[in-house]
């Protein structure tokens, strides 16, 4: 059987990702996905927040951190969420070309945001050879914020995924929950940014 359910202006419901009951499934799972996914960040925050002073000697949050560059990728990834909204907005209103726009710039932008993270842990590692081994901090601190940093190379080969999968397929009812999914995964990824930048850098800058 055809799994093709392709949209059109007079046939398309409301709500193309929940129209179909496989739809509403991937909808509930991804929210229990998201909820394991807090618990299992609320335990790295609470390590690092145990562990931010334990330095061994070696350099501190308030000698590393640099709020110019946190602040540019704080931007990057704040942006990229808004053009995932107007990229689902875009589906609700069934224009896929435009929505699959709106998703290739959301994927640049979370692009240059992992090239900024990738750039700060070079610049720690060889200007003040603060690495994952340095201390108890080094190591709360990268496992935290590189986790993140997965997550964001997760989403991103997920979105890449989608866009290559269905560029000549278009939007249907099959393929409509999984854009709709990755748009709430990849906002809950900036959700905890918030979080990085401010229980890590501000906190971690003011000492």
């Amino acid at each position: 059987m055809s799994q093709d359910h392709s949209l059109n202006p007079e046939t398309m419901p409301q709500e193309p990702e929940k129209a179909t009951l496989e739809g509403k499934n991937k909808f509930l799972g991804l929210w229990f996905f998201l909820g394991g996914e807090t618990v299992l960040f609320a335990s790295l925050f609470g390590t690092y927040l145990a562990l931010r002073n334990s330095t061994a000697g070696g350099p501190a949050s308030t000698d590393l951190f640099g709020l110019e560059l946190v602040f540019v990728m704080t931007m990057l990834l704040l942006t990229s969420s808004l053009t995932s909204v107007y990229a689902m907005y875009q589906m609700k209103n069934n224009n896929f070309k435009k929505m699959q726009l709106w998703l290739g710039i959301t994927a640049l932008l979370g692009m240059a945001f992992l090239a900024c993270e990738i750039y700060e842990f070079y610049h720690y590692i060889h200007e003040y050879e603060f690495t994952f081994r340095s201390s108890a901090f080094g190591s709360a601190f990268y496992t935290l914020v590189g986790f993140h940093g997965g997550h964001v190379v997760f989403g991103l080969s997920w979105l890449i995924a989608l866009m290559v999968r269905n560029a000549k397929r278009g939007l249907n009812l099959y393929n409509a929950p999984k854009y709709y999914t990755f748009s709430l995964y990849w906002h809950f990824i900036d959700v905890v940014w918030v979080f990085i930048f401010t229980v890590v850098y501000l906190m971690g800058k003011v000492g």
